[in-house]
Order: C-alpha cells, then structure tokens, then sequence
C-alpha cells in the first residue's frame, strides 16, 4: 500500500474541493494514483447526483457578468438546495468562476460542455454535487447583446439582470445600472407593449372583463373599459413603460430620455432564484 503524505491529501482537496478524509480515502483507494483518486471522487459525485436527481434546488447564487468592452452580458444561476450552501464563499466563487466562463458561450447546453479546469462544466457540477451533498445545476442561464450592458446582482445574489441600451453615451453605465435595479425589483414580463405575449394579453382582458362583469357594467361597454385596463396593465408590467422606482413621477423610458434624448433600452434579462 502507497504512503499517503498530507501533501498529496491538500493537493487532491484544492483540485476536487472536496473535504480532507474523502480525499485522503480516495488515495487510498487509488493506492497513491492521483488521476485515479480524482476519478474514484467524480464517480462519488455520480452516485450523489443520481440519489438527489429528483430534489428541488430552489437556493443558490445568481450572477450577472459583462464583457469589458460592455458589449455583451451573460447571467446565470447556479443552484443547490439550501441556503446554508449558498451562502458559502467557496460556493458563490464558484458561481461567479462559472458565469466568468458562461460569457464565451451562447447556449445553456453549449456552456455546459465547456472546459472547466480539464473538465466539462456538466461533470464539475457533478463533483461538486458529491462534494457538498447537494443537488447542483445551472439553473438559469441568459444573454445580451447591446451597443452598451450594464448588470445588477441584487444583495445575497437571489435576482441578477442585465439591461442593454441602444448606444453607450456619456451616463450609460449609471443608466444601465439604475434600470437593471429597475428590472430586479419590478419583475416586469416585458420590455414593452410589442414584447407582450398575446396569450398573456388574451387572459388580462379576460380578467377584466370578469370583473367588470361582477361590477354590473353593461355588456356593451366591456371591450372598452378592458382595453383602458390592459393599458394599465402594461404600464405596470413592461419595463419602458413602468414608474421608475428611484422618481415615480417619470417612467423609465423618460429617465433614459433625460440623460440622451435619442437613448432607448433595447432589451433585458432577468434571473431569479425560487
């Protein structure tokens, strides 16, 4: 039987990130082979993950990256079960490691094929599952494009978003900022009235005429009180058209407008946890 040094036993940990007894176990499995021991963990993960396939991993770390040339974003999720683990420093560095990677890629299937360290993301998120005991995945996974992205991860990483904006003026990062906060605390369902689904639409003026329906109002006049109604709604619920939370007396598209009258946002991605 190999002679297993602490060395041996730090460098497996710091490699795999799992605890110090499973690792020093491992090279004694693998009779000293590193390769082997790393194996013989991955295949611990394995196991895990197939026993906890079916439990909900609802907690976890939300992360928002942009690219330097502010161009383009990525946010992602990255999931367990209880918010005991995510809130542990190494499991939100992994999460902003992942979404750092998440960047190069434009698909969730194509970032999780990635190289990750020698290996792909879908198997790092399987040792690590046997690490922690956890279920681990990707959950959300979205991305930007823009003349100009800012990102806001809101505080204890349960929301992140991005905003994209039509040019990068003199503001834009502020504006980015302000309106991704905009997008994390309003959770609107659109950018604007055309992004609306019609499904979405259909069911509002369905709701409304109900109501007014249980109001007493005439038949004739439903289609349009609704219509003034689901003017509301979009007013409420589209991003551009929504009361900007840091100055109610302006939309949001009025906020961009002060800062460039020709500045407009073009698109927004939010992701969050629960």
């Amino acid at each position: 039987m190999a002679k297993i040094t602490a060395a041996e036993v730090n460098k497996l940990r710091k490699t795999t990130g799992a605890g110090m007894m499973d690792c020093k176990n491992a090279l004694v499995e693998a009779d000293g082979d590193f390769d082997k021991a790393i194996e013989i963990l991955r295949k611990k993960g394995q196991k895990v993950a197939a026993k906890r396939a079916d439990r909900e991993s609802s907690e976890g770390a939300a992360i928002a990256k942009v690219n330097d040339a502010n161009t383009a974003g990525v946010v992602i999720s990255l999931n367990c079960e209880t918010d005991f683990v995510a809130k542990n420093d190494s499991f939100v560095a992994l999460a902003n490691e992942m979404a750092d990677l998440a960047l190069n890629y434009d698909s969730k299937d194509a970032f999780l094929s990635a190289d990750f360290n020698g290996i792909s993301v879908q198997e790092k998120l399987t040792e690590q599952t046997g690490v922690i005991g956890e279920k681990i995945e990707i959950g959300g996974f979205e991305k930007l494009s823009a003349a100009f992205v800012g990102s806001y991860i809101h505080a204890g990483n349960k929301i992140a978003t991005l905003v994209g904006l039509s040019a990068a003026v003199d503001g834009s990062a502020v504006v980015a900022k302000d309106v991704a906060m905009q997008a994390a605390a309003m959770n609107p369902v659109a950018l604007n009235e055309e992004g609306v689904d019609q499904s979405v639409i259909d069911k509002e003026i369905e709701i409304a005429k109900d109501q007014l329906r249980q109001e007493g109002k005439p038949e004739a006049m439903l289609d349009n009180i609704a219509k003034g109604k689901l003017k509301r709604f979009f007013k409420d619920n589209t991003l551009v058209n929504q009361a900007f939370i840091k100055d109610s007396k302006q939309s949001v598209a009025q906020y961009v407008q002060s800062v460039d009258s020709a500045l407009e946002v073009t698109d927004f991605k939010r992701v969050a946890l629960g």
